[in-house]
């Protein structure tokens, strides 16, 4: 799964780590403040927040851009040369594309951020009567937030578009090296499955939960402090109080309770699944024999394969129906959670329409960026599933056991 596009997994992603934390230290031990050098000073502190798509061409902005990629032609210069590997330039300049795009869409959303306070303080003021406000403010502002959201769009569109061949050339990887190792592998479970179908899924799954945790990461980097700086100005909890940073504890609160029970709810559902993909690999295997082999695939055979095919269905309905009970309860209060933790706040009157908006919208995105077993637990499921059958598949070709599971009845 790994050994086939990237060089050396276990080790390559110890050093990326590793690099990673030596990385980020130097840019805020100093690195932040080189770009001075070449006439790409950092923001003054003083300094008001841009405002709009001038944000991504800014010098601060420029200047991250050229060490981001330094930091990444340094790393993959040092694996060219310690472990050369064909797919390298797609699994470490792909990888690190993919986490540059997402790092844009993070700073798309922060911008958006910033522009809710003078909207909404404009919106405050027009309804409240409390200055004159002309449709040329009102439409201003629509139109800042239509230049951001089209940057976004497009750069989006860009990256799902680069993204889908990202994966299909981890697929192709993973796909030459199963079937390099076929003599060994054809006799498994499902073999022609396992390489067609379970290939596709794992790469296509694994890069969606990576994307989704590298953007959890960076929207944590990026609208943490900012919750901070704003939880400064809110008076207290629901049923609680008064408590030291209010916004931050509720997250971080809400988001562990989440995670926590859902994962008691659904601990049986990833041998669920793949038990599912045994028994219908089972099911299809007859009928493909039956097509070119009249003595296979006989009525009472299929009816045998089919009855386990239907005893996991149920098994996997009664499940997931609780299992969704549980999620859909949550994801509900998890619509209204933000409003009811800044109550206290908005009926004792001390903030504006502006800052309302601008907590509640990155304590959503804090919280969302807390919550991202509780989001993706359906996908880990079923990544779970796939990875077991692959890892069935490098057993064989490692020569060991095969896992308890692929066995078990």
């Amino acid at each position: 799964m790994f050994v086939s596009f990237f060089p050396r997994p276990r080790a390559f992603f110890i050093s990326v780590l590793v690099w990673l934390g030596l990385a980020i230290g130097l840019w805020y031990l100093g690195g932040r403040n080189l770009g001075a050098i070449i006439g790409l000073p950092p923001t003054p502190p003083d300094a008001p927040p841009i405002i709009g798509v001038s944000l991504f061409w800014s010098k601060p902005f420029l200047w991250f851009d050229i060490y981001f990629w330094a930091a990444v032609a340094i790393f993959a210069g040092f694996w060219r040369v310690v472990a050369p590997h064909p797919w390298a330039r797609w699994s470490i300049w792909g990888s690190a594309l993919i986490v540059f795009a997402t790092y844009l869409q993070v700073e798309v959303s922060v911008v958006i951020n910033r522009w809710y306070v003078p909207f909404w303080d404009l919106i405050q003021a027009a309804l409240a009567h409390t200055r004159h406000v002309t449709q040329a403010e009102y439409f201003a502002q629509l139109a800042t937030f239509a230049y951001i959201a089209v940057a976004g769009t497009v750069a989006g569109a860009f990256i799902d578009f680069f993204t889908s061949h990202y994966v299909f050339r981890w697929r192709t990887a993973m796909n030459g090296y199963y079937v390099e190792n076929w003599p060994t592998l054809r006799n498994v479970e499902g073999a022609s499955q396992r390489i067609q179908e379970d290939t596709m899924r794992f790469s296509t799954m694994l890069e969606d939960l990576g994307g989704s945790f590298v953007n959890s990461i960076m929207t944590l980097i990026a609208f943490l402090p900012i919750l901070v700086t704003l939880s400064l100005q809110i008076t207290a909890l629901p049923l609680v109080g008064r408590v030291p940073q209010p916004l931050v504890l509720a997250a971080i609160f809400w988001a562990l309770f989440g995670t926590t029970f859902l994962a008691l709810i659904g601990v049986r559902l990833p041998g669920l699944e793949f038990r599912n993909q045994r028994v219908e690999a089972a099911y299809r295997k007859e009928l493909v024999y039956g097509e070119d082999d009249a003595a296979r695939a006989q009525p009472p055979t299929l009816k045998e394969l089919f009855a386990n095919v239907r005893r996991n269905y149920f098994r996997l309905y009664f499940n997931y129906l609780y299992f969704n009970v549980g999620r859909y309860f949550y994801l509900q209060v998890d619509n209204i959670f933000g409003y009811f933790v800044l109550g206290p706040t908005v009926v004792a009157g001390v903030i504006t329409l502006g800052f309302f908006q601008q907590a509640l919208n990155v304590f959503d995105q804090v919280r969302s960026s807390f919550q991202y077993l509780v989001n993706s637990w359906t996908t880990i499921v079923d990544l779970i599933s796939v990875y077991k059958r692959l890892r069935g598949f490098e057993a064989m070709i490692a020569g060991e056991a095969l896992p308890a599971l692929e066995t078990a009845t």
